[in-house]
């Protein structure tokens, strides 16, 4: 069953002061990240427009911004968005559902996603690379980051607030196929051991994937 949407919303309105101070600056703490964001934004380059889907409070769109990009930042949750907005003033963040994306088709230069799966379904996963597929441009880039496994771990309380959702972990098999089956090519998956002490101890996979410039049809 899939994972209501408003309840992911909601639970992020909830802990949005929280997130935000708990979250802040965590790229400086993953070297790998740094890294894979480092790279994406290189291979964007200077196309415009470039998208942070489920930006949170804007830490991944600010790293980005450092690095050179133009790049703006989407989310579910108001609630995160003002916090998003109050630290990063600077940066365009407006509200968004990731499954049904209000952008017009292959409008997008580039698309990164931090864990923006990560309460989602097999389904929704699904629905939602579809989306991405659909509004990136021809050689446009998707970077996305989720949990490795095939876990799913429900939450009554988090960051010290009573919460009801689920977080969910993915195969890279899954990811890959699901890429591929969308359309996407050149899909890479890069796997990493948890950092000690930093973050929730499980693995994690970044995945590169871009859309054919040339785009194939049945």
């Amino acid at each position: 069953m899939a994972q209501d949407v408003n309840k992911i919303e909601h639970m992020y309105d909830a802990v949005a002061e929280e997130w935000a101070e708990a979250f802040a600056g965590e790229h400086d703490k993953k070297p790998m990240d740094r890294e894979m964001l480092r790279r994406f934004a290189a291979e964007v380059g200077d196309r415009r427009p470039v998208w942070d889907f489920g930006c949170g409070p804007g830490n991944t769109t600010r790293f980005l911004t450092d690095c050179g990009l133009v790049i703006s930042g989407l989310d579910l949750s108001e609630g995160i968005l003002a916090q998003a907005r109050t630290a990063h003033p600077d940066i365009i963040f407006r509200q968004g559902d990731i499954l049904a994306l209000d952008f017009a088709d292959g409008s997008v230069a580039g698309i990164v996603a931090f864990y923006a799966i990560v309460h989602f379904t097999e389904e929704q996963v699904e629905k939602a690379f579809r989306e991405v597929f659909r509004v990136l441009r021809p050689g446009g880039v998707f970077l996305l980051t989720c949990h490795l496994g095939e876990q799913t771990i429900h939450l009554d309380e988090f960051l010290g607030r009573k919460i009801d959702i689920d977080f969910m972990f993915f195969t890279s098999a899954f990811i890959g196929r699901c890429l591929d089956d969308c359309g996407f090519e050149k899909v890479e998956i890069v796997a990493r051991e948890p950092y000690p002490g930093v973050e929730y101890q499980s693995r994690r996979a970044y995945v590169f994937a871009r859309k054919p410039v040339v785009l194939k049809f049945p």
